[in-house]
């Protein structure tokens, strides 16, 4: 029997676990996952309380501000389910998702699957790409004092897990080597059809960024 106010207590524990956190991957992109899981999920045969739980919990340790452990977030999603006596099928399954979601590089063999994943991992990517995805994209580059673009440094879109992980290259590299990718990647009908528009937009975006780099616009 599932709690009733479990959805609610979730909200409260991440908000208050990503109080301040960087703004790319902080409580209002949660709430964007949350809210783009829920609309997916309408079309879905579908678990919704997995679906609302593993995209409430996905990013609640991103391994990126946890010097690459991917642990430390299965860790304490699977702690608060337990504080909260979630079913342990329940549990497994939501650690599963926060586990497998991940783009890393897009080279990353997933060892589960689910349709609840293919939901939550449609929304997370959903929110990497369109106006919010390029926002977040230079939001990060920023915080990684990375150079906005260098035309000498070419994208490499074919990086190990490792390699990506480890990619400091400049941020318009990131539209090439995942967000430009992404619209190909996306598991249901529901998140194909948004992430077309979303993905017109970054093209566009990329041809004015490129128009006025070089004083054509």
């Amino acid at each position: 029997m599932i709690n009733p106010d479990l959805i609610s207590k979730t909200i409260l524990f991440v908000k208050a676990k990503l109080e301040n956190a960087e703004g790319g991957h902080d409580w209002f992109h949660i709430e964007r996952v949350f809210k783009n899981s829920v609309l997916i999920s309408k079309n879905e045969a579908c678990d919704t309380t997995v679906v609302k739980l593993g995209a409430l919990l996905h990013d609640i340790a991103d391994s990126k501000f946890h010097d690459g452990d991917e642990t430390v977030g299965p860790r304490i999603a699977r702690a608060f389910l337990e504080s909260e006596n979630v079913d342990k099928e329940i549990i497994t399954h939501v650690v599963n998702i926060i586990e497998n979601i991940s783009y890393k590089g897009g080279n990353f063999q997933e060892k589960f699957s689910s349709i609840e994943l293919d939901v939550v991992q449609d929304a997370d990517r959903l929110d990497a790409i369109g106006a919010i995805g390029i926002a977040r994209t230079f939001n990060y580059g920023g915080f990684k004092n990375r150079a906005l673009y260098d035309p000498k440094i070419a994208p490499n879109s074919s990086m190990t897990k490792e390699e990506y992980k480890k990619n400091d290259s400049p941020t318009l590299n990131h539209f090439y080597e995942k967000l430009l990718l992404l619209k190909d990647k996306m598991n249901t009908e529901t998140g194909k059809q948004i992430a077309q528009e979303r993905h017109r937009y970054m093209e566009g975006f990329l041809a004015q960024f490129y128009a006025e780099w070089e004083g054509e616009k």
